[in-house]
């Protein structure tokens, strides 16, 4: 395999709402919160569902380099029911190699409550079911070894299982790269994160938010800094400045597509971690990665959902 995704299997469920929606709930726009089972019901008996699809943060790259002709894999963890299947196969209808067994579990499959506002932001209410419990027996040593690249969520995270899943992972890949995720798993795993982006991983993507408060700076010429002394491949999206990678010295941008119809920003980091990531295995220089990334970004931006 080029690339192997390793992440939260999350069957997306979309849905349109108000602004006024959010506020009745106590929900803050743009970001993710994690639910437990009866607040996941609660919040979608009220709902009108537009669309379903196996997601999560890293599934929705490892589709994009599946479209884009890639042999890619994934291994996120379901259980065997409704919601596992529509999962399993939503991934091999994308050609996508399905790199977990799986079995009927105590926790149900996880979903994820995407709720888009009339301004195209997105808001996501998780409820990780049986995702969050992946551990290191979910995952094989060959499957990590006959991967160019393991791509890695910071959605999937967490101290205990996760974490030993993380670690072998990390242990036996060739290259590994990783997302951030979101401001919420940065502010509650700094140190670790922190440590991941210095010490074991070679590809890094965040947005400016993520990036400003994993390493506390006041200006994005920090960022840059810190970026150029560890030495890895840090990659940053910044809205509409574009985005930029940085990697030692070498500092390249891209910038931002205009005149966009936007219609939901569901996905947009996750396609430009795709586009750029096709760059890195198809060996395009480190400016055409960028503007791969962003063509991805922008065209998945301009419809519902994270498909293109």
């Amino acid at each position: 395999m080029k690339i192997l995704g390793i992440g939260n299997a999350i069957v997306d469920v979309l849905c349109k709402v108000t602004d006024d929606f959010l506020t009745q709930h106590s929900l803050t726009k743009s970001t993710m919160k994690l639910i437990d089972e009866k607040e996941f019901k609660e919040l979608l008996s009220s709902l009108k569902i537009v669309e379903t699809i196996s997601g999560g943060s890293v599934a929705n790259s490892i589709v994009g380099l599946s479209q884009m002709g890639n042999k890619v894999g994934f291994i996120g963890k379901v259980s065997d029911d409704e919601l596992g299947q529509k999962y399993e196969d939503g991934l091999n209808k994308e050609k996508v190699k399905y790199l977990y067994k799986k079995k009927i579990e105590n926790i149900p499959t996880g979903s994820c409550l995407i709720l888009i506002t009339p301004d195209s932001e997105r808001t996501m209410c998780t409820f990780l079911g049986t995702a969050g419990k992946i551990d290191d027996n979910d995952v094989k040593e060959d499957d990590i070894r006959n991967a160019e690249i393991v791509f890695l969520e910071g959605y999937l995270w967490d101290e205990g299982d996760p974490k030993k899943a993380f670690d072998k992972a990390i242990a036996h890949s060739k290259k590994v790269a990783m997302s951030l995720s979101d401001l919420f798993c940065v502010e509650r795993h700094k140190a670790h994160f922190l440590e991941l982006v210095k010490t074991k991983l070679d590809i890094v993507f965040a947005n400016e938010q993520e990036i400003m408060s994993l390493i506390d700076a006041k200006t994005f010429d920090e960022v840059v800094s810190f970026s150029k002394e560890i030495k890895k491949n840090i990659i940053i999206t910044r809205g509409e400045k574009g985005a930029i990678s940085i990697e030692g010295d070498k500092v390249e941008e891209a910038i931002a597509q205009s005149n966009l119809k936007i219609k939901d920003l569901t996905g947009a980091g996750d396609l430009f971690a795709a586009g750029y990531l096709h760059g890195v295995i198809n060996n395009f220089e480190i400016k055409e990665s960028l503007e791969k990334g962003t063509e991805l970004s922008s065209k998945i931006i301009q419809k519902i959902g994270a498909r293109i």
